[in-house]
């Protein structure tokens, strides 16, 4: 019983360019092992969000439907948002 199934693609010159180029590199054996990749980082991609819907997002609406009260305000909310794109930046430079 086969185990893949043959496909036709169609991609953007850009992206076509961006599969061929790994490809070429060597780090890549062939094209479809470069969407391959692609397709699994997807679903990383996916599942990860899922969990933090599951886990965090879900676990801070319940809170906040609980007691209203404790939510913050936009503006105190934005300040953290702020702050801690702040901190990621200061991180991300001294890479």
């Amino acid at each position: 019983m086969r185990t893949t199934q043959q496909m036709s693609i169609t991609l953007p010159l850009e992206m076509a360019q961006t599969v061929k180029d790994r490809v070429a590199s060597g780090q890549y054996a062939s094209e479809s092992e470069v969407i391959r990749e692609g397709l699994r980082a997807l679903e990383e991609r996916d599942a990860a969000v899922e969990r933090w819907l599951r886990e965090d997002a879900a676990q801070a609406y319940d809170a906040h439907k609980a007691n209203p009260a404790t939510a913050s305000t936009l503006t105190d909310a934005a300040k953290r948002l702020e702050t801690f794109m702040l901190v990621d930046e200061a991180k991300a430079s001294k890479l």
